[in-house]
């Protein structure tokens, strides 16, 4: 039977309505207070008119050149902005109020001028729009199983559909730059293999992963003779992880525990945990790099990915409400190098080997947002709307532009012992 125009306009409006109920920030416009949407027109347009951009608000002629910023809607574009700043900016991409013809180019001109946006005397006021992080997306036991359930339980499915097949959600090690012509999996593959030699993986070694994804670096683990041991809170990644390394013929070398990493128990040869350490939360990073001097065995090695930041950046954003933390990372703050440092030596560790790998990341970043676009028709056959998709589109090149604009770099650090296990401090 032909749908008729009354029964496309009820599905429509049944769509919208589901919208709304699952995206309700998204679906209108807030209410900014009062003079603050006036304030955002005039102090945006003026800071991004003066960027390398071609803007263009409404019906208004485009001005400048370079990556675009079409603002279709710049009444409520302004309000989001003057309502809640950066998370503002985010939601209105994800209800179509703006778009880019380069959306990483776009984000990265802004992330190398995020400094300049603002004028120096309204810096000081930047408490008057800043939203303050939920007490619910507290790290602890309980509040970290729900922030990983957020992000890593959505599906696997999804997440193989732009992922390379080794499943590996963290930045690849390539060879040269630009790396259109190499294998992201053997990229992936390059990373992993320099944590395990970094930590002196071989046959025999004691291996404890904190952060299992889904089973990649385990799995090359076994393949060197390593007895393995890996945790994650996801129900999903371990789910799946278990498959792949059942299916490797290697479940009698590695055990994959749902498990928090505070509730690890025994020492290990090696302690290996890739990008684990963004989700932690500042108010925990004592307790996590004391559960990692607590698992190494005397003379055993640590190994860390980690993303970073600067660290002046990192203090001020680690009470903020963000985008990320809001939509993608709940709960997660990105530590600087000093950060990581200053907790290590709480805890009784060193760092004594450290390189960074920031235009790695971007690269790796560029790659999974690229097939994730391809692939939309394939993401909403799974189930997931228009808004999450503009909403993943948004996080992966907002995350790209990070690491182009030197806003954020990825380091590969070696940590040991201080001192001794016995002479705690």
């Amino acid at each position: 039977m032909p749908r008729t125009a009354d029964t496309a306009e009820s599905a429509s409006g049944a769509a919208a309505d589901a919208a709304a109920r699952a995206w309700p920030d998204v679906a209108r416009p807030p209410a900014a207070p009062f003079g603050h949407a006036a304030v955002a027109r005039r102090l945006v347009r003026r800071a991004v008119t003066a960027l390398p951009l071609r803007c263009r608000f409404g019906a208004e002629p485009a001005i400048g050149l370079g990556p675009s910023l079409t603002v279709h809607d710049p009444d409520a574009f302004f309000r989001r902005i003057g309502a809640q700043g950066l998370i503002g900016f985010g939601e209105s991409y994800m209800a179509g109020e703006w778009d880019s013809d380069d959306l990483p180019g776009l984000l990265t001109v802004l992330a190398a001028h995020v400094d300049d946006l603002m004028p120096v005397p309204l810096r000081r006021l930047r408490g008057a729009w800043v939203q303050r992080r939920p007490e619910a997306q507290l790290n602890s036991r309980a509040g970290a199983r729900e922030n990983v359930r957020r992000h890593y339980d959505l599906s696997n499915e999804l997440f193989a559909l732009f992922l390379d097949e080794t499943m590996s959600y963290s930045s690849a090690v390539f060879t040269s730059f630009p790396a259109r012509h190499e294998s992201l999996p053997a990229a992936q593959h390059r990373k992993t293999d320099r944590l395990l030699d970094l930590c002196g993986v071989g046959a025999g070694t004691r291996l404890l992963e904190i952060g299992t994804g889904w089973g990649e670096l385990a799995l090359r683990a076994a393949a060197r003779g390593a007895y393995v041991t890996t945790v994650t809170l996801s129900a999903e990644q371990q789910r799946l992880a278990r498959r792949r390394i059942a299916a490797a013929g290697l479940a009698d070398r590695v055990d994959v525990e749902l498990r928090d990493y505070r509730d690890v128990e025994g020492r290990y040869d090696a302690v290996v945990s890739v990008e684990m350490i963004e989700a932690v939360g500042r108010d925990f990073w004592p307790t996590y790099f004391a559960a990692l001097r607590d698992a190494v065995a005397p003379g055993g090695r640590i190994a860390l990915q980690s993303i970073t930041m600067g660290h002046e950046r990192m203090l001020r954003t680690a009470a903020t409400h963000t985008w990320i933390s809001k939509y993608v990372f709940p709960g997660g703050l990105i530590p600087s190098r000093e950060a990581i440092e200053t907790h290590a030596a709480g805890a009784g560790l060193r760092i004594v080997s450290d390189q960074g790998y920031g235009d790695h990341y971007a690269q790796t970043l560029c790659l999974w947002r690229e097939r994730f676009t391809e692939r939309a028709e394939e993401v909403a056959a799974l189930g997931f709307d228009a808004t999450f998709r503009r909403m993943w589109e948004f996080y992966l090149a907002y995350s790209e532009a990070g690491f182009r604009s030197r806003y954020l770099d990825v380091r590969q650090l070696l940590l040991t012992e201080d001192a001794p296990h016995g002479a705690r401090r």
